[in-house]
């Protein structure tokens, strides 16, 4: 029989499809549709350390208050029954998921800077969540702030969340570090349990009309499979930590190509949002058929077949495979002056 399991993060995953951190899993029902299309784990929408600070802040002002403040100024800050939709409500959500699903639960924590936001991932343990990501998701504008500075900081993030937890815990990295190689080494080394390949920057877009700035938030395409399929090919056999890639998971071919470069897990979010939940079984089918004609028995058989230590060339992932694409482009633009 077939074996589409795989192992990420030392969790045992019926096949490679994960649905990653989206709007997808805001309500318990929707995590069970998912499940039953076949979702072999789920990340939870993200947690921001934005909420946590705020909350933290809003209930330090009303304990401050003295006994004589007015309550028309108390009412400018919830009851504390309220803060069950914050922080409370994110602990919540994993308690009835974990009650109504079997496949693993996977928090995530999105932050940018260091802080006593980190150990609410205590109380996500606490919650039943099965691992944590962190979701690092940082744009350092401050021309003061150093490559190494910002490094120093994931890695303190990191240190930070492992030490309050047992489960695993994975980061979901930018791609624009100056070495992607040496800061995989330094997360690896600091304990991380699995990397994300990779978080999506969303750019900001200029209303023309309102003269204002807005937020522009745009699925992925195929082509966004390129850096983590670079990225999880080299990083493959060099780092001991789970390698999950996300951005650009539409079809059963991007798994595939993925799985022989080294991944763990491929993360969906994009396909599922515009072909719905159902699109997983799709995938799956065609990822059993693809291996059934290749003669493939396990998921384990192909991971890490294709990555750079076990190509025949490994330069390929490198100098050399920039240069034959920019000749090819070459090439291409020959053949149409004619």
């Amino acid at each position: 029989m077939m074996d589409l399991s795989t192992n990420y993060l030392g969790l045992k995953l019926r096949t490679p499809l994960v649905v990653s951190a989206s709007p997808l899993s805001r309500d318990i029902e929707s995590i069970c549709r998912l499940e039953d299309a076949g979702a072999s784990a789920v990340v939870l929408y993200s947690l921001f350390e934005e909420q946590l600070r705020q909350e933290e802040a809003e209930l330090e002002f009303r304990l401050a208050q003295s006994t004589d403040t007015s309550a028309e100024s108390l009412t400018f800050f919830p009851e504390p029954s309220e803060f069950q939709t914050g922080p409370e409500g994110y602990l919540e959500h994993i308690r009835k998921a974990k009650a109504s699903v079997r496949i693993p639960i996977i928090a995530s924590l999105n932050g940018a800077t260091m802080g006593g936001w980190t150990k609410f991932a205590k109380q996500i343990e606490h919650a039943g969540a099965d691992a944590i990501e962190c979701n690092i998701y940082s744009l350092p504008a401050d021309p003061a702030i150093s490559g190494a500075d910002v490094e120093k900081t994931y890695i303190e993030i990191l240190s930070a969340v492992k030490s309050t937890v047992r489960i695993p815990v994975a980061v979901k990295l930018s791609p624009f570090f100056s070495s992607m190689a040496n800061i995989a080494q330094q997360f690896d080394q600091a304990g991380a349990d699995g990397l994300v390949l990779f978080n999506r920057f969303y750019q900001p877009d200029v209303d023309l009309e309102e003269l204002a700035i807005r937020p522009n938030v745009l699925l992925s395409t195929g082509q966004s499979l390129r850096l983590p399929l670079t990225w999880v090919g080299i990083l493959y056999g060099r780092v001991k930590a789970s390698l999950a890639a996300t951005s650009g998971v539409h079809h059963a071919e991007d798994v595939i190509k993925l799985l022989m470069v080294g991944a763990s897990a491929t993360m969906m979010c994009s396909a599922l949002m515009r072909n719905g939940v159902n699109h997983l079984r799709h995938v799956e089918r065609e990822l059993q058929e693809w291996m059934e004609a290749h003669e493939y028995e396990s998921v384990q058989q192909m991971q890490g077949s294709m990555s750079q230590i076990k190509c025949a060339d490994p330069s390929a992932f490198e100098r050399a495979q920039y240069m034959r694409a920019v000749k090819g482009m070459h090439h291409v633009q020959v053949l149409s002056w004619h």
